[in-house]
């Protein structure tokens, strides 16, 4: 059986300092579609990348402090959509006191959950969902980061056609509405036109106010899957930053359910 919240608390009491840092999973790993200029379009096409991820990657995820002082961790991520759900488990796999699994499964429509074991756990510990802002080392990535489902809440915008950087981009703003459960108030989205892959997004968190800045390095497009090669999440305002780094991966991993089991969550 899952434990509780206050199990939750007292396991992340003694061990959130020695978390592995996490990062963005859900849109690492795209299939490649036509984009449009009009919101309609624009999602279709990010939806069905979403909709069709079935990708296994290793890596490394580095915080990098506010002198510029870097630990690094090494991690899996593993991704597969089912009908209606997508699963991503994330296993940080070193150094061995940062060991921990977090399995996150987002379903349209604000019934996305998230369980986190570590070494010598029996069952998977809910994550609960007042907690979703919070991240496993520091405020650069949450709990939440992980499932990025902003393009199927309710309320999108286009905000026009820019430029980021030499790319030209579809700029979409996510708004939460209605049955959508999440911690952040608006998320904006830089979209390449050409691959419907997001190059920069910015969240903005509901009690904070804070703006978190998610920046997409090294795009590229094999067996017809977009990808990044570095992740890089910073805080507007403060220094420091944290990096996921891909060294190795499979677009089409043919991942299946047991893939995902608890089994595979408390398997260490």
């Amino acid at each position: 059986m899952l434990r509780t919240a206050a199990d939750f608390d007292a396991r992340r009491e003694g061990r959130g300092m020695r978390f592995g840092a996490l990062a963005l999973a859900a849109s690492l790993m795209l299939p490649g579609t036509a984009g449009g200029a009009d919101v309609p379009a624009t999602l279709a096409g990010v939806r069905k990348q979403v909709e069709s991820a079935d990708y296994r990657m290793s890596g490394r995820l580095v915080l990098v402090n506010a002198s510029g002082a870097r630990k690094s961790s090494e991690v899996t991520i593993r991704a597969r959509w089912f009908p209606g759900i997508l699963r991503v488990l994330v296993e940080v796999t070193s150094p061995a006191q940062a060991r921990v699994h977090v399995l996150l499964e987002m379903r349209p429509g604000g019934k996305s959950t998230i369980e986190i074991a570590h070494p010598g756990d029996k069952a998977a510990t809910v994550v609960p969902f007042e907690k979703w802002n919070e991240g496993p080392l520091g405020d650069g990535f949450s709990y939440e980061d992980f499932i990025d489902s902003s393009y199927f809440w309710a309320g999108q915008t286009s905000l026009g056609v820019t430029k980021y950087g030499a790319r030209n981009c579809d700029l979409i703003r996510s708004t939460p509405e209605g049955a959508d459960r999440t911690q952040y108030s608006q998320v904006k989205s830089w979209l390449d036109q050409s691959s419907d892959f997001p190059v920069y997004v910015e969240k903005t968190e509901k009690a904070s106010g804070a703006v978190k800045e998610f920046t997409y390095f090294g795009l590229r497009h094999t067996e017809g899957v977009w990808s990044a090669t570095q992740v890089e999440a910073k805080i507007r305002g403060q220094a420091g930053s944290t990096l996921l780094i891909i060294d190795h991966g499979s677009a089409n991993a043919h991942l299946g359910l047991k893939d995902f089991s608890s089994t595979q969550l408390t398997e260490f």
